[in-house]
């Protein structure tokens, strides 16, 4: 049943936010609180569920406001343990989550956007092309439906998902302030109580936002690089021509000053097979990251449909690693989990309603590829 558009979706409201939304409809602040304890750390669905709320106020708020969480469309589970899932959200439009279990960690890969603004070469979100910024509401209630995928919600507070990234669909800081208000509420004592170490969010390097970033809020940053020097990253990474790399590290080293603690940026490489995979771009990229204190996580590349590049050959990807331990870099290599299911690094993709028509003119350039073929007799 489809909710009037009058009532306000109280899920994404960060505690300031709801504090205000009290005033302004002459309650005490302190309800906030209540209010978002039952809704984070108890799974509240409506306002009836808030017992210790009286019957006046709760009937004032199912006149105003409601609880909606995204509907989940569609739900895998993989048989290494990573779960995911396809939400459906508003404009006819649906993003992924993937949950990723790791001994007694949970990481959950959380959307930003429908689609991505941005069009990076090797990765599958982008070719949907975009239609729109996720509110704060959709971004979190990505989470409520992985907590609730461990059965009911834990009223002591559930630390089922032990760390949250935002590395889904889309860039994060180019829908700031739903993002902001979303690791908000991860981190914030009367919802989900997360680290600030333990929230991280991803960027290609936009530049502006990564300033703005520090001053409103101290979590784990990551910096999708993929490429040492600046004539390939600008192939592999467009807004690379907008905000060049000596930019990027400038814009990471002033953040970390601003955090209150030692901090290193992590700094993802996407290993792309003969393009950014050779001993040369391993010394180049060992010299360029000495300005940023940072460790670096190799991202295998996970293929998709015709998109012109091939995973590295396992020698090569050992060869790379070493050379940047050797250069004294903290190097992992991410383990792809997942990929039975679709749900790997760059893998991400929902339903999107393009308004850039960049979904169209990739669909007609994987046509004619496959007519290419079909007259080979491929």
């Amino acid at each position: 049943m489809t909710q009037p558009e009058s009532k306000v979706n109280l899920l994404g409201y960060s505690l300031p936010k709801l504090e205000a939304f009290f005033t302004e409809i002459g309650e005490k602040k302190f309800r906030a609180v209540q209010v978002l304890k039952w809704i984070h750390q108890r799974g509240a669905v409506s306002f009836d569920e808030m017992t210790d709320i009286s019957k006046g106020l709760r009937a004032k708020l199912n006149e105003v406001a409601e609880i909606r969480d995204p509907e989940v469309l569609f739900q895998h589970y993989s048989a290494d343990g990573t779960r995911k899932w396809v939400v459906q959200v508003a404009g006819n439009n649906s993003v992924e989550t993937v949950l990723i279990p790791d001994g007694d960690r949970a990481t959950l890969c959380v959307s930003s956007q429908v689609g991505c603004s941005l069009d990076c070469s090797f990765c599958s979100t982008g070719k949907q092309g975009f239609n729109r910024n996720l509110s704060a509401a959709e971004i979190i209630g990505q989470l409520r439906v992985a907590i609730r995928s461990f059965g009911p919600f834990d009223p002591a507070g559930d630390r089922r998902v032990t760390n949250v990234v935002m590395m889904g669909m889309g860039e994060p800081l180019m829908n700031f302030d739903p993002v902001v208000d979303a690791m908000s509420l991860m981190m914030e004592d009367n919802a989900y109580g997360l680290s600030k170490r333990r929230v991280t969010l991803s960027t290609a390097g936009v530049v502006p936002m990564i300033d703005k970033l520090g001053d409103v809020i101290d979590v784990s940053l990551a910096l999708s690089l993929h490429a040492p020097n600046d004539e390939l990253r600008n192939k592999l990474v467009p807004i690379n021509r907008k905000y060049p790399i000596d930019s990027v590290i400038e814009a990471c080293n002033n953040y970390l000053r601003k955090c209150d603690d030692k901090r290193v940026v992590t700094v993802e490489y996407t290993l792309l097979r003969g393009v950014n995979d050779q001993p040369q771009h391993a010394k180049e990229l060992a010299k360029l990251l000495r300005r940023l204190p940072c460790k670096l996580n190799l991202i295998p590349f996970n293929p998709f449909p015709n998109s012109g590049y091939e995973r590295p050959t396992a020698a090569d990807i050992r060869a790379f690693q070493e050379a940047l331990t050797a250069a004294g870099y903290v190097t992992t290599v991410r383990t792809t989990r997942g990929d039975d299911i679709d749900a790997a690094c760059g893998q991400l993709v929902g339903q999107v309603a393009d308004r850039t028509r960049r979904s169209e003119r990739y669909i007609k350039l994987v046509d004619e590829s496959q007519t290419v073929r079909e007259s080979q007799g491929i």
